[in-house]
């Protein structure tokens, strides 16, 4: 572009020294509570893996009420709610970097290599993780991410989301679209409608609360673990579009106090409590023979305490540090440089992309 001659710069407007400041918050609240949220149901999932906590005698299951509920209420239905996070995530860490960065998509790259690297650590403690699944899948997807309109990324993620729960059941074969899906929904503002489209919001919630219903029954038909029985993962979905817009709905209650306090902190530290929960479970686990039980119930019982300790862990911790410990590593390695971890030291450091 020309410069302006000097008489012309004279009498024109000088500009100002600093971008005016983003009228956007930092971060979307309802989406930390969210990802809180579902890093309860994410633990009660997990714990049951990572204890060993079979409920099975000589290879055949043993009646289990508490297992059962698990299956019907927990057990695939947080999985796709973190997967879509995790895209509305890759959506936001590119779209800072390209307010920022000169080579945009390096950085959600080195994100999703960090991701990976930490998912291949805790294989230590708990070789069922999907940090690595994830880290590895935000790769295969960062081009279409990157480089394809916002339109044909969310209506990809919406076929290869469908795809996969028609054929496989979801699972590990959804991922890439729920990724796609969450980048997507990001891009046309899903976040500010979680918190803001009342209307629509309540109409979703009222189709997955019908058809809830139908879905529950089919997988009663098909009994046991439901992530490997299509009615199984399908019944997820549907239940975790409940969870999601319920707890939306309930957002706009006097509720939101109650949830934000508690869950907003999860949600703020959900990588640091998900590999700090898998530890501590892994040692419990060496102390007590989960394995041995007929029931799921003292590992149940063993997550109460626990996400409760979390939340008041991550609520003082945040009151000093600006991310949690796990989460200012992948910050570091997203953005290729030490970025203080203190809280109130951040204003140096470019403004942070949301999630």
């Amino acid at each position: 572009m020309p410069h302006p001659s000097p008489s012309r710069a004279v009498l024109a407007p000088a500009a100002p020294a600093l971008p005016a400041p983003d009228p956007r918050p930092s971060r979307w609240r309802f989406l930390d509570s969210l990802r809180g949220f579902a890093l309860f149901g994410i633990l009660l999932v997990n714990a049951v893996d990572v204890t060993e906590a079979t409920t099975h005698r000589a290879g055949v299951a043993v009646a289990d009420p508490v297992r059962d509920a698990l299956h019907l209420a927990v057990q695939t239905r947080f999985v796709p709610i973190f997967e879509l996070l995790f895209g509305m995530s890759l959506w936001f860490v590119l779209a800072g970097a390209r307010r920022r960065a000169a080579r945009a998509w390096v950085v959600p790259a080195r994100r999703m290599v960090a991701v990976a690297l930490i998912g291949a650590a805790l294989m230590v403690v708990y070789p069922g993780n999907i940090l690595v699944e994830y880290g590895v899948v935000g790769l295969l997807v960062l081009p279409v991410v990157a480089l394809v309109p916002r339109a044909v990324v969310l209506g990809l993620g919406v076929a290869l989301t469908g795809a996969a729960y028609a054929l496989a059941g979801g699972g590990l074969a959804a991922t890439p679209g729920l990724v796609l899906a969450g980048a997507g929904a990001a891009a046309y503002g899903l976040p500010r409608a979680l918190e803001t489209r009342t209307r629509g919001v309540a109409l979703v919630c009222a189709a997955a609360a019908v058809l809830t219903v139908p879905a529950l029954a089919w997988q009663l038909t098909q009994p046991g673990d439901p992530r490997f029985t299509t009615a199984g993962g399908v019944a997820g979905l549907v239940v975790a579009v409940l969870w999601t817009t319920g707890l939306a709905l309930l957002w706009r209650t006097p509720a939101r106090r109650a949830i934000a306090w508690f869950f907003e902190p999860l949600g703020r530290m959900a990588l640091s409590g998900y590999v700090g929960a898998a530890v501590v479970l892994a040692a419990a686990a060496r102390v007590v023979d989960f394995g041995s039980m007929a029931t799921v119930t003292p590992v149940v019982l063993l997550c109460v305490p626990l996400i409760v300790a979390q939340s008041l862990l991550s609520r003082a911790w945040l009151r000093r540090c600006a991310y949690g410990p796990v989460e200012w590593v992948l910050r570091c390695a997203t953005w290729w440089r030490a970025v203080p971890l203190r809280a109130g030291r951040t204003r140096q450091e470019p403004r942070p992309a949301r999630g």
